[in-house]
């Protein structure tokens, strides 16, 4: 039903009381009454109703002049005019008054509801459109506001990535949070690890003098609860709880900076004035201001932290007397420290991203980088050695350590010469003693311990040889005299080797097993080291196993490389002595009593295997036996076409 209140203006009480008791209110409108056009405007201004509907004929003022009041007070109602007469003067007079609508005298029920219910209905429609109007202004002014936000947001964002200077940033947070929230001041307050107190390391709209002495307890804060909990607080003057700060505020927002589940510190606003409360909008703008401050932060003590170590970084590479040198992926220099700069006579200060071979002319070094070897001895123009060292390091590149071994070179070329001299002439009077010891007994009848007195004499210059002889191989082998190489079929001196040894291992009662394939590739060697190396292998497994053992030899081809095994099941070897078994002179402990021998040969087998490019290492466990593995690569000949 309608609800609508209409003011009907007549001097005419029976038109009044047609249009009220039998149209208006049995229609559901409520209803006001005026005999006269000046009453009617005075009760129009009192009452506010929704529509005016005033007879055109009217003494002192007409219904016509009646809405032209109501037109220039801006009342905003509408008026329907009663006539007697209509016509197109009239139409155009009453729409320049403003008048809604008008019904001509006779008029039925139905024409009277009509005019009513087309004027309110178009008032309605007015209103609705004036709402919707106001409404979208207000959502247009909300999303223009929304814009800012994101876009002051993208801004800080921007910032905390590309900014390097962390006081610009929060300078910057809190200029934000002050804008978009519209509080009076705002402050970005960092928490001492050390002494727990609070510091405001950015502000805005507070006085410097304040800002710099500014330091308050965190316990007994605000500010201290939210870095305690982790949670937000938002109070205002009307907030059951006190609001307790270092200076008087009526309302305020603090919010924590936190990364990774740490709390850095605190942002926050506030108003001093009365009247203006924040809003949960506020403090989630704001939460995200001071995740972007967090941020910053942290980044700005990541970036400190790894300065700092870039700096020692730096000053080690640079103080080191080892030269380091350092390529991508691509072979392009990251670093060089000035003892490398310096070895190779590199001047150029900018040498990062260049490729390694425009700067280093070392035909070693280029070999080491493009992977040919992981070691390698570098001889300088002036004279210097250097053992160099590729490291492979993931997801950045390749490594070379230079080491000066200059005068280590220079002592073990002393320490060879000493030593061939020595074996030489230590030769001499061995032979001396030997022959005289075998002439005693052409001298004369000698009794039974004195023959056994020649006999140790004679074994001890034979050990005294046989040291001779591994320490002059041993000087020849290191020193590079063996440089004779060619294509070796493999199998048949592997065959050769363990031919040589057989009756010594039946004497013990051994079985030597053999597994070598005839197609075996060859290798590019020295046959008779290979042999050598091969012997001193079973030589050993043969000499330190007791009686009934067995060696077996293996050799197969994997990839580009032939790996060759001497396993046997004899005493092995204890894990101690295990990384010393291939130094000069060194000897397990379980076998340096029972058993004879220099120390010398698996000197000399790990030397001619690292003079043919290869590897060796063992796997043994005492009382089970022990296994070493030798790794030598195929032989590739160099005139051969690559398949296609």
């Amino acid at each position: 039903m309608p609800s609508e209140k209409i003011l009907v203006v007549d001097d005419s009480r029976e038109m009044r009381d047609l249009m009220v008791n039998y149209i208006l209110r049995p229609n559901g409108y409520a209803t006001l009454i005026a005999d006269n056009g000046a009453a009617g405007i005075n009760l129009a201004r009192q009452a506010g109703p929704d529509l005016i509907v005033a007879d055109m004929k009217m003494p002192e003022m007409t219904g016509l002049e009646l809405a032209q009041t109501v037109l220039r007070e801006n009342l905003g109602i509408p008026v329907i005019l009663v006539t007697a007469e209509g016509s197109e003067e009239l139409a155009k007079l009453a729409l320049r008054s403003g008048v809604a609508d008008y019904v001509i005298k006779p008029f039925s029920e139905e024409e009277l509801l009509g005019a009513v219910r087309r004027t309110l209905g178009a008032v309605q429609a007015r209103r609705d459109h004036t709402r919707m109007q106001a409404e979208l202004a207000a959502a247009h002014q909300q999303a223009v506001q929304r814009l800012k936000e994101l876009e002051t947001l993208t801004s800080i964002g921007r910032d905390v990535t590309s900014v390097l200077d962390l006081d610009q940033v929060l300078a910057k947070v809190v200029e934000a949070a002050v804008n978009l929230s519209g509080a009076e001041e705002g402050s970005l307050l960092l928490q001492d690890e050390q002494t727990r107190e609070l510091s405001m390391r950015a502000s805005k709209n507070f006085e410097d003098s304040f800002v710099r002495t500014f330091r308050l307890r965190s316990q007994d804060s605000l500010a201290g609860y939210v870095i305690r909990t982790g949670e937000a607080v938002l109070l205002d003057e009307n907030s059951p709880q006190k609001i307790k700060t270092a200076y008087l505020v009526h309302s305020l927002v603090y919010v924590p900076l936190k990364v990774r589940d740490r709390i850095l510190g605190v942002l926050g606003v506030d108003n001093r004035r009365a009247g203006r409360a924040f809003t949960r909008h506020d403090q989630r703008l704001l939460q995200a201001l001071g995740d972007y401050a967090a941020i910053a932060i942290d980044n700005a003590n990541l970036y400190a932290r790894t300065e700092r170590e870039r700096a020692q970084l730096e000053t080690i590479l640079r103080e080191t007397e080892d030269g380091v040198i350092a390529v991508d992926d691509q072979n392009r220099l990251i670093l060089m420290n000035p003892t490398a700069r310096t070895a190779f006579g590199v001047n150029s200060a900018d040498i990062a991203g260049r490729d390694f071979a425009t700067v280093i002319h070392s035909l070693e070094v280029r070999e080491l980088i493009a992977g040919k070897s992981r070691q390698a001895e570098v001889i300088l123009d002036d004279g210097r050695v250097f053992n160099a060292h590729l490291t492979p390091i993931a997801g950045v590149g390749r490594a070379v350590v230079l080491q000066d071994i200059t005068h280590l070179k220079k002592l073990d070329r002393i320490k060879s010469e000493f030593v061939t001299t020595v074996s030489h002439d230590l030769r001499s009077p061995l032979t001396a003693i030997l022959g005289y010891v075998e002439l005693i007994s052409r001298a004369g009848p000698v009794n039974e311990q004195q023959a056994e007195f020649i006999r140790r004499v004679q074994f001890s210059v034979q050990s005294i040889t046989t040291l001779i002889t591994d320490l002059l191989d041993l000087g020849r082998i290191e020193a590079g005299f063996d440089t004779q190489k060619e294509p070796t079929h493999l199998a048949l001196v592997v065959r050769y080797a363990v031919d040589g040894l057989r009756q010594q291992a039946e004497a013990k009662r051994h079985t030597l097993v053999l597994d070598v394939p005839e197609n075996l590739p060859t290798i590019f060697a020295n046959p008779p080291r290979i042999r050598q190396m091969l012997a001193n292998l079973i030589d050993n497994a043969i000499r330190y196993m007791p009686e009934g053992g067995q060696v077996t030899v293996t050799a197969r081809a994997d990839d580009q490389l032939i790996l060759i095994t001497v396993h046997d099941n004899g005493l092995g070897i204890p894990p101690a002595d295990q990384p010393y078994v291939f130094d000069k002179f060194y000897r397990a402990s379980n076998t340096r009593q029972e058993y004879a021998g220099t120390g010398l040969g698996l000197s000399i087998v790990k030397s001619i295997v690292e003079n043919h490019d290869g590897r060796i290492w063992l796997d043994s466990r005492p009382e089970s036996g022990t296994t070493f593995t030798v790794v030598l690569p195929q032989y590739v000949d160099p005139g051969r076409q690559p398949a296609a």
